[in-house]
């Protein structure tokens, strides 16, 4: 990461020399990521894109999760093995099935496409469903005594009681969106809705060669969200995964 940011204030000269040493570019790098490749834009695409996502995926996770504890429906446990089975696919598996249909219902080149095939986790679901399953019956029991709905139990119960995990599956789907780079450079035509991983693959320069100050500039700038979120959410994150019973 140092060598990144010092990298980032160098010239091609610089870097091939060998200097490590800041140098004089700085200036000239920064006009190149963030007015001619654009790289502002990219990123606050990708944050509308990972917030959208991670709000998404939690409040799903959170559904699934209360509907694989507390209620009863047939089949419950081969559901549960389903969605467990979709861990060992990602979307690599599925690209080319899921953009012939997302270009069949009229979604490609929309945010759609980037957001609604992503707001099913089965990591969320199996996480929180572990997390409801440590909490005590006798919780449910009381909720239901006193007349709360399933929605109530879970939003007046159940969510004050996972924030730790809820932290933890933020950060995990907000840095898993922020790295996209393979679905969104097929399925967005134009570079107007482009995410951050496909605009930093601009100041690569392609065919030409790699000027790399500006495209280590822009990767130590495209790192800097996820980082905070993370600063942010750490105290979550790493409580996330160790809830017991007693806690």
């Amino acid at each position: 990461m140092f060598y990144a940011m010092l990298v980032g204030t160098q010239s091609n000269s610089d870097v091939f020399a060998y200097r490590f040493l800041p140098g004089d570019s700085l200036a000239f790098n920064w006009d190149v990521v963030m007015n001619i490749a654009g790289l502002w834009r990219y990123m606050i695409n990708s944050v509308f894109i990972a917030i959208a996502v991670t709000v998404g995926k939690t409040l799903l996770s959170l559904l699934a999760g209360l509907a694989f504890v507390y209620f009863r429906f047939p089949g419950k446990w081969i559901v549960f093995g389903f969605v467990l089975i979709t861990l060992m696919m990602p979307t690599e598996i599925l690209i080319i099935a899921l953009f012939r249909f997302v270009n069949q219902i009229g979604w490609g080149n929309t945010y759609l496409a980037l957001i609604v095939p992503f707001l099913a986790s089965a990591t969320g679901s199996f996480l929180f469903r572990q997390h409801f399953a440590n909490i005590p019956a006798e919780l449910s029991e009381a909720a239901q005594l006193d007349g709360a709905n399933p929605l109530q139990f879970l939003f007046r119960v159940l969510v004050p009681m996972s924030w730790n995990t809820i932290g933890a599956l933020a950060v995990i789907q907000f840095v898993y969106m922020w790295n996209m780079y393979i679905w969104p450079a097929l399925i967005m035509q134009g570079q107007e809705g482009q995410v951050v991983q496909v605009g930093l693959r601009t100041l690569a320069g392609g065919d030409q060669m790699t000027s790399f100050g500006p495209l280590m500039l822009g990767a130590v700038i495209a790192s800097i969200p996820p980082i905070i979120v993370f600063l942010l959410l750490q105290k979550q994150f790493m409580s996330g995964f160790a809830l017991t019973r007693d806690k």
